[in-house]
């Protein structure tokens, strides 16, 4: 009796484990190219603050010089916040520079490394942004200058 009842939850773990596999998969960061892409000049169209991932919509000038829109993603606001963006760091009609990795294949999207408003300052990614933030809502930014 006890080793069916063993048997059972060792079955039950496995099964667990092979149906959440795939869930935390989608985190992988293989569906992005391994360069970066510069969009200078950038008109934010939309800031969708929302889980589980905020989304910045934009119209730009692509390096052939095509008119494109595009779609980047960033974490959760959650971890954005932690960092220094809030709610109302983008509005349409910004213009901005994005740093984005794009998707390979060919669609319009990609996720963000940083962007760089038009004062200067950088609101980073928490996955794939780099060093530590250094943006306009960062209180020890002026103090590293100098």
């Amino acid at each position: 009796m006890k080793t069916n009842l063993f048997l059972a939850g060792v079955l039950s773990l496995s099964l667990l484990t092979s149906v959440s596999a795939p869930v935390s998969a989608h985190h992988g960061n293989a569906a992005y190219a391994d360069e970066i892409t510069e969009f200078k000049q950038a008109t934010v169209t939309k800031f969708a603050w929302a889980n589980p991932h905020v989304l910045i919509d934009f119209d730009a000038t692509d390096p052939k010089g095509n008119a494109v829109h595009m779609v980047v993603e960033s974490a959760a606001p959650q971890a954005l916040r932690l960092i220094g963006w809030e709610k109302a760091s983008l509005m349409p009609g910004d213009v901005i520079t994005v740093r984005m990795y794009v998707v390979k294949n060919g669609n319009n999207a990609g996720r963000l490394q940083k962007i760089v408003l038009a004062d200067g300052s950088e609101l980073r990614d928490t996955q794939l942004g780099g060093d530590a933030p250094k943006t306009r809502f960062d209180p020890f930014a002026e103090k590293e200058k100098k």
